[in-house]
């Protein structure tokens, strides 16, 4: 099944919009991953098994999940080196916080929980890529996933999604992989069916 496109007009390079979202501390750092011989890093573009078994081997690293300084009033994130030229981060979540619907434009990626529980809320269809602010989506394209320790998933480009820890007194630890380097994230605003494009980040944005 597909979305419906229902207005489709040029957009700006950025929409003045800015979804809410909770308050955000960033950790201005590059954290290198250990790596054995056995599994280390191809010399190729990494595909999503190999971005999931990045975060897989990545979340095991107790000392590293407990390196991260978690804050009770937003997310806290810390930029991690990634296997083959791929974008990773360690990522706190507080309880009750959230992404926002969003995707990650032309990257392949793949997240794993490390601690706590997640949720993923996500689209199985492939929106068009440019050209509209709004849509209609149709029935039975919903999927929800609850991702406990130790498990995660990988994806493919354009995959929408919103990510959230709902508990409601425990934070949430995860490693998330990108390739190439995201170029863009879109964000999204939803009500019942309809999708709006609400902003388009650059790594500017949040680097």
């Amino acid at each position: 099944m597909s979305p419906v496109l229902l207005n489709s007009h040029p957009l700006p390079a950025r929409s003045a919009s800015v979804l809410p979202r909770a308050p955000t501390r960033t950790l201005i750092r590059t954290v290198p991953v250990s790596v054995s011989p056995a599994v280390s890093a191809p010399p190729h573009a990494p595909t999503q098994a190999e971005l999931l078994d990045f975060v897989r081997r990545t979340a095991a690293d107790a000392d590293l999940i407990a390196s991260l300084p978690l804050d009770p009033e937003g997310r806290t994130w810390v930029r991690l080196e990634g296997p083959g030229g791929s974008e990773a981060w360690l990522i706190g979540w507080p309880p009750g916080t959230g992404t926002g619907w969003h995707d990650h434009a032309e990257s392949v990626g793949a997240f794993l929980t490390a601690s706590g529980e997640l949720k993923e809320n996500s689209l199985t269809a492939r929106l068009p890529t440019d050209g509209w602010k709004t849509l209609e989506l149709t029935e039975g394209i919903d999927r929800e996933r609850r991702l406990s320790a130790g498990k995660g998933r990988s994806f493919g480009r354009h995959h929408v999604h919103e990510v959230l820890n709902e508990s409601a007194d425990e934070h949430a630890v995860s490693v998330h992989a990108y390739y190439p380097p995201l170029p863009q994230i879109r964000r999204y605003s939803r009500s019942g069916q309809i999708l709006r494009l609400e902003q388009v980040e650059r790594p500017e944005d949040w680097q």
